[in-house]
């Protein structure tokens, strides 16, 4: 079993790239692939093994979270691996995931491939199975960061914290999404 490849990019596709290791091509299919560049630096792709009797398959992807959510969606009666990489390649980690706990099939039916039967099941099968911090996608977000510590200083647990989080518009201003975090927390 894989967990990751290190290597360069040598070749970008519209549905896969060729990544280099020790002088072997590896074809790995992935959600965007033109978020990769080729001869960029020294990557890591972290691959999902994917191997049935007719087929063989290497899915990559550019973080863990990515490939824990991929994972967990390919586990949705009904959703395969392509249905999970265009779900993937339309969103980011967190979209997805707030979309999950918020119950919003709507915007899960926008995906290319998900219908209502298939949103309803995702929401079914990972509603409440899949916490944030199983799946650490706000650790990288320094804005997140800020207001969860200073939701945290005030008293506030960092579970209900990062729920809450979840369900905000992370483009406005500090201030703002803080008076809607206090909002949601209070009720």
């Amino acid at each position: 079993m894989y967990s990751y490849i290190k290597g360069y990019v040598t070749e970008v596709t519209p549905k896969y790239i060729t990544l280099e290791n020790n002088n072997i091509g590896y074809e790995i299919v992935v959600p965007n692939p033109y978020n990769f560049l080729i001869n960029d630096d020294f990557i890591t792709v972290y691959i999902y093994h994917y191997l049935r009797e007719d087929q063989e398959t290497l899915y990559g992807f550019k973080t863990k979270d990515e490939k824990e959510l991929f994972l967990k969606l390919i586990s949705v009666n009904g959703i395969g691996p392509k249905s999970a990489l265009s779900i993937l390649a339309s969103a980011t980690v967190n979209e997805i995931l707030s979309a999950i706990e918020s119950r919003n099939d709507a915007y899960l039916k926008k995906f290319p491939g998900i219908g209502a039967k298939a949103s309803q099941q995702i929401i079914l099968d990972l509603h409440g199975k899949i916490s944030f911090d199983d799946v650490c996608v706000l650790g990288n977000n320094s804005k997140v960061n800020d207001i969860t510590e200073a939701l945290t200083t005030l008293g506030y647990n960092k579970k209900d914290v990062t729920k809450v989080i979840s369900k905000l518009d992370l483009t406005l201003d500090d201030s703002t999404i803080i008076k809607e975090a206090l909002k949601l927390l209070n009720k």
